[in-house]
């Protein structure tokens, strides 16, 4: 017989601001064996460049994720008809020692090579996309990458550090991690250091949609052709929180206006429904700038959304 499929704790269960502390208070795990998807926290924030804080966003993401309810009345997805889902807790990081935390970062996803389990993580600054990405791909080669964001993070370095959250895509480039004519960078904005700050990724073969592109305008049409653009390859999704407009993410290291507004990152993860995604990151949720709690919601919400688009869901 099948072990039953784990099921988030319900509201009428028990209350929600009780109960298990866990992502959309699931049942937490200590082995990825068996699961076809686990939420991962990283809390980090030794990459950030302005204000600091992310080393909260795990949990303050798991705390605002307790209204989410099984079956998503938008799409129809009920992730957790088909899939075994667990919370695999937190990557123990050294909180003095970034490069030795992007060392564990890799070590601990290598953990879960030999399983079939798709990781959602929760950031965390953005630097923990570059040990991720280095570890997935021992098992996947490159892979394609649409990413959200204020900003590309292609920076060669910063304060002369070759490693920070700002230089994350350029050295996966530099490693052979992405399959770069499979790129696509969402929601950046505002200003550059020089005129061509945005250029170094299009030249590898980015495609960049910056957020003026975007402004007053569905987005279900512009990811009908990141789609295409994907294929059939392995797909990463990396998703900053300050790629949304501030007004709707304060909460957030990095904070830049013009940005996406909620409704619009809801129709980027949804838009990823039927590509083969093999991991996702929501990351730069900084709580102490977050005193509504909106950007931890919303940030809990986008996870949910990433879930209910993994191979094998159901739809209703």
């Amino acid at each position: 017989m099948s072990q039953p499929l784990n099921q988030p704790q319900g509201g009428n269960e028990m209350p929600r601001f009780a109960g298990r502390g866990t992502m959309l208070r699931l049942p937490d795990a200590h082995t990825p064996d068996g699961l076809d998807a686990a939420f991962i926290g990283i809390p980090l924030d030794i990459g950030t460049s302005q204000r600091a804080g992310t080393r909260y966003g795990p949990r303050s993401i798991r705390n605002e994720s307790v209204m989410i309810r099984p079956y998503n009345m938008a799409t129809g997805a009920a992730p957790f008809d088909a899939l075994q889902v667990a919370d695999l807790g937190d990557v123990p990081i050294n909180t003095y020692n970034l490069l030795e935390s992007v060392r564990i970062i890799e070590a601990h996803y290598d953990t879960l090579l030999p399983h079939q389990v798709v990781p959602l993580t929760l950031g965390g600054d953005h630097t923990i996309t570059l040990p991720i990405l280095r570890s997935l791909t021992k098992k996947h080669g490159p892979v394609g990458l649409i990413h959200v964001d204020a900003h590309t993070d292609t920076n060669d370095h910063m304060f002369g550090e070759k490693i920070a959250h700002g230089t994350t895509f350029r050295r996966a480039v530099e490693e052979g991690l992405l399959d770069c004519h499979r790129v696509v960078q969402i929601g950046q904005r505002a200003q550059g250091y020089a005129s061509g700050d945005f250029q170094w990724g299009v030249d590898q073969g980015f495609r960049l949609f910056q957020a003026e592109q975007c402004w007053h305008r569905s987005l279900a049409p512009l990811m009908a052709e990141v789609r295409q653009i994907m294929g059939d390859g392995p797909v990463y999704l990396s998703f900053d929180i300050d790629g949304i407009d501030p007004a709707w993410a304060p909460g957030t290291g990095t904070p830049e206006v013009g940005g996406l507004t909620s409704i619009q990152g809801l129709e980027i993860v949804r838009g990823c429904k039927g590509l083969n995604l093999i991991g996702c990151d929501l990351v730069e949720v900084s709580p102490p700038y977050d005193q509504s709690g909106n950007t931890a919601q919303l940030a809990a919400n986008l996870l949910y959304e990433m879930l209910c688009v993994l191979p094998g869901v159901r739809y209703r």
